[in-house]
């Protein structure tokens, strides 16, 4: 359902910080997948998820989501079927805003609306539902402003927004690295449990190799911009730290030391 064929991108061309990311990079997803993807820092992770979402453009290459070419589509008209979740809690959710007012926003992303209230009475219940689901105490807070929140209860109101409209594709950009270990992992379990729920095709960035080896059914490893390892099905259900890592050193074993301490 997202094909990316012969992708180059190199930022700041023709000058001393020229630094080419791609070079003829090729990636299919299946509907359904959910892949994480790992790698060093600067091997293009965060990139790609930018390319996808249309925040950055590509050099050359061509992306098609559904059989449909999205390479001309503005950022703004591919929200329609991309949701992002991005690693600072902040950029998912308007600080100023209530519970109720930021819910009533994703709720309506998408749909026709006229001169009538944005926010609805009618949908509190649906929002309190949904809230309750995640043993936060956010149901009982829909009139508290997001920016008094605490990081997990914005990052888990994130979530919930990106996936309120069902999108074709969530794009999950280390979306718990800023959490604490125990508010990580009811990020990730809630991640898990939406994404199975509502079967959305998604692409997860982490530095977290347990994270990486233990959620979703695929698993890519970047590396200078290419794709090293290419891990799914049987194979990765018996993925190990360990059996990773050695299958980098094989690959690159000469840039091994500094990839083992970014990883950490």
């Amino acid at each position: 359902m997202l094909q990316i064929q012969n992708l180059s991108k190199t930022f700041n061309k023709s000058t001393v910080n020229e630094k080419k990311v791609f070079k003829g990079f090729s990636l299919d997803v299946k509907k359904g997948d959910f892949i994480t993807i790992i790698g060093s820092n600067g091997a293009g992770k965060s990139s790609l998820l930018n390319i996808i979402s249309g925040s950055i453009k590509e050099d050359q290459g061509y992306l098609k989501l559904n059989d449909k070419t999205i390479n001309k589509l503005p950022e703004y008209k591919r929200t329609k079927h991309i949701s992002r979740v991005f690693q600072d809690p902040s950029l998912g959710t308007s600080p100023s805003m209530t519970i109720l007012e930021n819910l009533s926003m994703a709720y309506n992303k998408g749909k026709r609306f006229g001169l009538t209230m944005g926010v609805s009475k009618k949908n509190k219940e649906y929002f309190i539902k949904i809230l309750s689901k995640l043993s936060l105490g956010l149901e009982g807070q829909l009139n508290t402003k997001v920016g008094l929140l605490s990081g997990g209860q914005r990052q888990a109101l994130s979530l919930i927004m990106a996936t309120m409209s069902n999108p074709d594709l969530l794009l999950l950009d280390e979306h718990t690295a800023a959490l604490d270990p125990k508010t990580s992992k009811i990020i990730v379990d809630l991640t898990k449990s939406i994404v199975k729920e509502k079967k959305i095709t998604t692409l997860m960035v982490t530095h977290n190799l347990n994270q990486a080896i233990n959620v979703g059914n695929r698993i890519l490893m970047f590396h200078q911009g290419e794709i090293v390892i290419d891990i799914k099905g049987e194979e990765k259900k018996s993925l190990t730290i360990d059996k990773l890592m050695s299958y980098f050193e094989r690959i690159q074993s000469k840039d091994l030391l500094s990839d083992r301490l970014l990883f950490q």
